[in-house]
């Protein structure tokens, strides 16, 4: 392994929806297409963009995630850039939005994981609607918190040579380097559904997209600067979290798609055999797995078809008989009773939990969860406590099972999703990232 880390860089922004993904899709590619290795890194919590980062650079991505996770865990996905080039990663939110309660080694904020890894702050701001006006915004993100290192901007949705030369010229006066003026364009815009973007394996055609954000950055920005920016921090140590067993059967389709990197790369690390299979094909798990484990993704897109997976269904069943099943958010609603989709239409699931959950009326759930486990759940004991994300759409009608843990948000307020366990089954809404230190 390398002593020092490769040099990165941190696409962050003021807000969401300022074109970061953009931006980072293309240069991710626009560098690999010059030969460097890139590896991409998300800071926060977010299983969708990773596999698009992925595409996009041809290396696996890792989520950063100062509130989840403590030191050790941050060295040991830090690690997972060893023999990378240079190193980019891709904010969330704006760059300083975390949360209120400080958790295993910060707020959650991509400023603190711009700071602990030492990668300068690429700003990517949206100019519409005004010119030197833009400046004050780059100024006071720049000077919020001086600590954090700050590259530069790159100007988005500039409407012409005047907005150009006016923006530029606030930015001039204000001290901040522009690395980068993207012109406005109506096609750029990823698809999205109501978790955000949609998923890579559900983009129509994501190589052409991906090509296309190159050839845009490649023209629109300074790559050499961007290069130049890039710093590294000291090497951090670490290891990535250890599998709960060595046969480990992961539903793996359109309908479950959400694991987080880190997890299933340390379980693989660490020798755990992970099979693949396909709930949506009708497929069994591994006869041999020790444990079944169902991802989250969108199972209410694919409902009817799993309500037929009667292969499935049957396989799943005897495995529950004798040994753990895990169902993580979309995953925990196909072992419930039924999913009622967004139509009213009620289908019915694995049955191994009595949960019924409906997507007619919409209510949204988001943030942080922290976890006290009040039985055994992928390889942690009762009374473990664990930290995870929440986010969907779904309304749970009803939950008749014993409470899975004691769940909190990002400051400890208790939340009503508890989690389920039933025999050798159990289930959460949320998505575990890690075991909590502190």
């Amino acid at each position: 392994m390398t002593m020092t880390p490769p040099p990165g860089i941190l696409i962050s922004a003021p807000s969401s929806g300022t074109g970061k993904t953009t931006v980072m899709l293309g240069l991710l590619r626009a560098l690999a297409d010059d030969g460097m290795k890139v590896q991409p890194f998300k800071s926060g919590p977010d299983y969708i963009d990773p596999a698009f980062h992925r595409a996009a650079a041809g290396r696996p991505s890792f989520n950063i995630d100062t509130w989840a996770m403590h030191n050790g865990l941050i060295g040991g996905v830090s690690q997972q850039s060893d023999g990378a080039d240079i190193i980019i990663a891709e904010g969330s939110m704006g760059l300083f939005d975390g949360v209120a309660t400080k958790g295993e080694s910060g707020f959650g904020s991509s400023a603190e994981t711009a700071l602990t890894m030492g990668w300068p702050v690429v700003l990517v701001i949206d100019v519409g609607g005004q010119a030197q006006s833009a400046a004050a915004t780059a100024l006071g993100f720049k000077s919020y918190n001086p600590d954090v290192p700050f590259a530069g901007v790159i100007l988005n949705r500039c409407a012409s040579p005047r907005h150009e030369r006016l923006t530029r010229l606030g930015m001039e006066k204000a001290g901040v380097k522009v690395l980068g003026v993207l012109p406005r364009r109506g096609d750029l815009a990823l698809p999205e559904r109501h978790l955000g973007l949609i998923q890579a394996v559900e983009h129509p055609d994501l190589e052409a997209a991906i090509a296309g954000y190159a050839t845009f950055l490649r023209e629109n920005v300074d790559l050499d600067a961007i290069k130049a920016a890039a710093a590294s921090g000291p090497m951090r140590t670490g290891a990535l979290p250890k599998p709960p067993t060595q046969k480990i059967a992961m539903a793996q389709d359109a309908a479950f798609s959400f694991t987080y990197p880190h997890l299933v790369e340390g379980w693989r690390a660490a020798g755990a055999e992970i099979t693949p299979f396909s709930p949506l094909a009708d497929e069994a798990p591994a006869a041999d797995a020790d444990l079944v484990w169902l991802p989250g993704g969108y199972p209410e897109l694919h409902a009817a078809k799993l309500a037929a997976a009667s292969t499935f269904r049957t396989a799943l069943r005897k495995h529950a008989e004798t040994k753990p099943v895990h169902g993580e958010c979309g995953g925990y609603m196909a072992l419930g009773e039924a999913l009622i989709d967004k139509e009213g239409t009620r289908h019915q699931m694995l049955g191994l939990l009595g949960l019924v959950t409906s997507y007619e009326k919409r209510k949204f759930h988001l943030g942080y969860r922290q976890a006290t486990l009040n039985a055994p759940m992928l390889g942690f004991d009762t009374a473990a406590r664990l930290r995870g994300h929440e986010f969907h759409y779904s309304t749970i009608l009803e939950e008749p099972d014993a409470p899975l843990a004691q769940v909190g948000d990002a400051d400890g307020n208790p939340v009503p999703e508890t989690g389920s366990v039933k025999g050798n089954v159990t289930g959460t809404f949320f998505h575990l990232i890690a075991e909590a230190t502190t």
